[in-house]
């Protein structure tokens, strides 16, 4: 069972996910390329403002705006701040480093940037992990089994497990054991990509009551069916399916904000079919 002590990034996602009766996340990622703005601000402004009502998340990455240099962390201050209070909002930045390095990457990303909650690589291992998961009211997801083609290079590697008496386990696998033991505070999740659901049956079972961020979906072309079926839990919840591309770029003309709507409704609605035949919503 979850426990909700400490858990103020679960109760807002929660909350957020049941007032809008959505799983739907959008991904705030300004690509000047295919933008019809020039302005990211303006141009998230105008997204949040089409979406709000049909999201559980937002999830900007940070690299995004890290490319505009200071003018671009600017603007990725002010779309946190605008978001509704009521939505929590996901720093995708995959930051970790070893002692006072993750606790500065923790303070900028909790204190400064006013997230919600962020994304961590594991590869350092548990210390420097635990400068993140020291802000108990908030959410770190682990990166688990990323959507990226490359992802197998070391994620599925057969590695054997000291903890289980060397029993030749998938290195993901071993993460998101690793990650439910770090979730002392019941503010862990995993990052764990769409492309590869077949995984996601292994590892609900590992971790049946921690958020699963799910991305991959749209562009990247993962299953949405399977990963509402297997990436939620046996309520139908604790699923954050995140869409960019599709939402963001569903057109490139003046009327974008309107065409990201729709896009964001009939996601936001086939997701809600989906749940209904898995008969856990």
């Amino acid at each position: 069972m979850v426990q909700f002590l400490a858990m103020k990034f679960l109760e807002k996602l929660l909350n957020s996910s049941r007032t809008n009766n959505s799983l739907l996340c959008v991904g705030l990622d300004p690509d000047p390329r295919l933008m019809p703005l020039a302005d990211l601000f303006a141009f998230n402004k105008a997204i949040i403002d089409a979406t709000a009502d049909l999201v559980c998340a937002y999830k900007p990455n940070v690299a995004f705006y890290e490319a505009f240099g200071s003018s671009g962390w600017e603007a990725l201050e002010r779309t946190i701040a605008y978001v509704p209070t009521n939505i929590p909002v996901i720093a995708d930045a995959k930051r970790n480093d070893i002692g006072n390095t993750a606790l500065a990457y923790a303070r900028a990303v909790f204190d400064k940037l006013g997230a919600d909650a962020v994304t961590v690589n594991p590869y350092l291992g548990g210390d420097a992990v635990r400068p993140f998961l020291d802000y108990e009211e908030k959410g770190v997801f682990v990166l688990c089994r990323t959507s990226n083609p490359g992802a197998a290079d070391l994620q599925s590697l057969l590695v054997a497990d000291e903890r289980e008496g060397k029993q030749q386990r998938r290195l993901f696998e071993i993460v998101a054991g690793l990650a439910k033991q770090w979730n002392e505070s019941g503010n862990v999740g995993l990052v764990m990509g769409a492309t590869y659901s077949a995984d996601l049956t292994a590892i609900r079972q590992i971790c049946p009551d921690m958020p699963f961020l799910i991305p991959g979906v749209g562009a990247q072309a993962g299953d949405l069916a399977s990963a509402v079926r297997l990436g939620t839990d046996a309520n139908g919840e604790l699923g954050i399916i995140n869409s960019s591309r599709q939402v963001l770029y569903a057109s490139r003309g003046p009327d974008f904000a309107k065409a990201a709507r729709g896009a964001a409704l009939r996601l936001r609605d086939e997701i809600n079919r989906l749940r209904v035949m898995k008969g856990s919503f």
